[in-house]
């Protein structure tokens, strides 16, 4: 499978367009498409391995695991210390949330866990 056709499959797995995904990572809107006849650079592709959290390895056919879905709990989350990387766990669009909406996330979710 080509680095283009794992990224596909990814957007695809998401139901999100590559032109879509091209425009949330600050790329061409066609730009993923062309990288069926070349090869990407290396920060766009970084970009597109942080935007469906995968290694760069696994586009670029290095690593065969296949992503997993994982699920998070907010309730867990909102209940974290307030210096808690939520980046590292949790993103719109694939990108980084706002402390704002974070913190509607804290108050909706709050001690939920003893509910």
């Amino acid at each position: 499978m080509t680095t283009f056709e794992r990224i596909k499959k990814l957007a695809d797995n998401q139901k999100i367009s590559l032109q879509k995904v091209a425009i949330n990572i600050g790329l061409s809107e066609n730009a993923i498409y062309g990288w069926k006849t070349r090869k990407p650079k290396g920060e766009d592709l970084a970009k597109v391995a942080d935007y469906f959290h995968v290694s760069v390895d696994y586009l670029l056919g290095r690593d065969t695991t296949e992503p997993e879905n994982q699920t998070v709990d907010l309730a867990e989350l909102a209940n974290k210390p307030k210096d808690f990387d939520w980046d590292s766990v949790l993103s719109v669009g694939g990108k980084p949330i706002p402390e704002e909406d974070k913190e509607i996330i804290r108050r909706l979710f709050a001690h939920k866990l003893s509910d």
